[in-house]
C-alpha cells in the first residue's frame, strides 16, 4: 500500500542519492597491491580477539586473520544483499512506477548491486577464497527471500544493515585497516544510511494497527533471521586460510 508519507520519505532519499553517491569502480583503489602490513578489519572485531589463542598469534597472523574475516563478512553481505534485492523487487512489483517509493526502491537495488560487486572485488583483493554461509543457511535464505513480506522482510533487512553499519563505522576510522577497505566501508556506511532509513520507515508503517499475535510472530521470525545473519558472518574456513589450527580456533572463538 503506497502512502503520501512513504512517498515523502522516498523523495528525500532520492534527493540524497542524487547529491551523494559513489561509484566503487573509480572511488576504490583497486590497482595498488595489497599491503600486508595492514589489518583487514579492526583487530578488536576479530572473533579471536581477547582469547588465549589470540595472545599466541604473531602480528602477521593477526593481520592475516582480520583480512580473511573481513572478506568473510563481505561475502555474507553479498549473500544478504541478494536476498534484500529480491524481497524489495517483490514488494514493488505491483506499485506505480511513477511513484517515488517505486523509484527509490530501484535506486536502492542499484546501490546494492554496486555494493555486492565492491564486496566481491574487495574480498578478492584481500586474497580470500569464496566464502559462503553453510548450505542449510543458504537454503533458509532461499526460503526467506521467497516467503518473507511486509514488516518481517523490512525488519530483517534493517537488522542486517545495522550489524554491518556498526562494524564498518569502526573499521573506516581505524588507521590500522588497509586503506582500500576503509574506502569500501565509508561508501557502504554512507549509502546504507539511506537504506536503513527506508527499511525503518517501512517496518513502522506496516506495523501500524498490527495486533499482538502478528507482532509476536514477526518478532520470532526476525529474531531467527538475526541469529542466522550474525552467526554467518565469520566462516570457519577463515582460520585454516589464515594458517591457524581450525579446531582450536573454533573452540576459542
Amino acid at each position: 500500500q503506497e502512502s503520501p508519507e512513504g512517498d515523502d520519505v522516498a523523495r528525500r532519499l532520492l534527493g540524497s542519492a542524487a547529491q551523494l553517491a559513489y561509484d566503487p569502480a573509480v572511488e576504490v583503489d583497486w590497482e595498488t597491491p595489497l599491503d600486508k602490513e595492514f589489518h583487514g578489519a579492526s583487530p578488536e572485531w576479530s572473533s579471536l580477539y581477547g582469547t588465549a589463542y589470540w595472545g599466541e598469534l604473531t602480528e602477521a597472523q593477526r593481520k592475516e586473520l582480520t583480512r580473511q574475516e573481513a572478506a568473510s563478512v563481505a561475502s555474507t553481505g553479498i549473500w544478504f544483499e541478494m536476498i534484500l534485492q529480491q524481497m524489495v523487487l517483490r514488494d514493488i512489483y505491483m506499485k506505480n512506477p511513477a511513484g517515488a517509493e517505486f523509484q527509490w526502491a530501484l535506486t536502492e537495488i542499484a546501490e546494492e548491486c554496486r555494493h555486492s560487486i565492491m564486496f566481491a572485488r574487495g574480498a578478492q583483493k584481500l586474497g580470500a577464497p569464496h566464502y559462503r554461509p553453510r548450505r542449510a543457511v543458504m537454503e533458509l535464505g532461499r526460503a526467506f527471500k521467497t516467503l518473507a513480506f511486509g514488516e518481517a522482510a523490512y525488519a530483517a533487512i534493517l537488522v542486517a544493515e545495522e550489524v554491518l553499519d556498526v562494524m564498518q563505522r569502526d573499521w573506516m576510522r581505524d588507521e590500522r585497516v588497509v586503506p582500500f577497505v576503509r574506502t569500501i566501508n565509508n561508501i557502504h556506511v554512507v549509502e546504507e544510511s539511506r537504506h536503513m532509513k527506508f527499511a525503518r520507515d517501512e517496518t513502522l508503517k506496516r506495523l501500524e494497527g498490527a495486533g499482538w499475535a502478528r507482532r509476536q510472530i514477526n518478532a520470532f521470525v526476525v529474531a531467527v533471521a538475526s541469529y542466522v545473519i550474525v552467526t554467518s558472518m565469520v566462516n570457519p574456513e577463515v582460520y585454516r586460510k589464515a594458517g591457524l589450527d581450525k579446531k582450536r580456533a573454533l573452540a576459542a572463538a
